[in-house]
């Protein structure tokens, strides 16, 4: 049977072929490769890898993703697995199905979903934070609220909202603060001054407004309220008002109102 006949034109030639709609356009090929400074309206691939200074306007849509360097993303992130090492900004939500990982300077305007979440660095997010199984911040972090399996704290904090975790783990290095903790297992340690401290600096403790958990273990952090069935009361720990029972607690702990008196004159500047 003869091949039906090619669409034409006025003049009776071939229509020239469709070109391909701006979401099939940004299709590239299963892997890509590349170094220095590239630019996109948007990306969808299997494998991404860069090194160098990249902006994708739009969404960016990788099965796995490995970036060295500078990326600023405009839209969406979505990927199976993401990589960052340097900076990474995102104006959209992200979503990672596995692991997301972050050592440099991580940014995000909106929510964060991931399988597991490692950050080492600076991480500052504007939207709720949900990762299905483990949370793992060395340095400093900044978010509304914090959902995870386990979350694991060890630097600076600050979640004006609630965190919810089955266990959350804590080292404070530095000024850190928690709206509410809801979990099975708390175990929250702040900075413990020394001498040198107590006479020259004035170092503020980690805050916490309220704590809700099977067992809870504080040192030197001030928490507001404390509810658990098994209190451990480490140094320099204070609970305003709690209930429960206390199991154990340093002599320097306390539990009550506090006031502070300001130091004698010329131990501070």
């Amino acid at each position: 049977m003869a091949a039906a006949p090619l669409p034409t034109g006025p003049a009776g030639t071939p229509e020239p072929p469709v070109a391909p709609s701006p979401r099939a356009a940004a299709r590239r090929p299963r892997v890509v490769v590349e170094r220095g400074i590239v630019r996109y309206d948007a990306l969808r691939t299997d494998r991404w890898k860069a090194n160098g200074t990249v902006k994708v306007s739009g969404e960016l849509v990788v099965g796995s993703g490995d970036v060295t360097g500078t990326l600023s993303v405009g839209g969406a992130l979505s990927a199976g697995t993401f990589r960052s090492r340097g900076t990474l900004e995102v104006e959209g939500a992200v979503r990672v199905r596995e692991l997301l990982s972050s050592r440099g300077d991580l940014r995000c305007a909106t929510t964060v979903r991931a399988g597991d979440l490692s950050l080492h660095g600076t991480a500052s997010f504007g939207g709720p934070v949900t990762v299905d199984r483990t949370c793992a911040l060395r340095g400093t972090l900044h978010a509304p609220a914090v959902a995870a399996g386990i979350l694991e704290f060890d630097g600076s904090v600050s979640i004006p909202g609630e965190v919810c975790a089955r266990n959350v783990l804590a080292e404070f290095r530095h000024r850190s603060m928690l709206g509410s903790v809801l979990a099975r297992q708390v175990r929250l340690r702040g900075r413990v001054p020394n001498l040198m401290d107590k006479a020259f600096f004035h170092l503020d403790p980690a805050t916490v407004g309220r704590i809700e958990a099977d067992s809870v273990e504080l040192e030197s952090v001030d928490v507001a309220f404390v509810r658990a069935k098994e209190i451990v009361l480490g140094r320099q720990a204070h609970v305003t008002a709690l209930e429960g029972t206390v199991v154990r607690h340093h002599p320097s702990s306390s539990v009550g109102p506090r006031s502070k008196s300001p130091p004698p004159y010329g131990l501070r500047r």
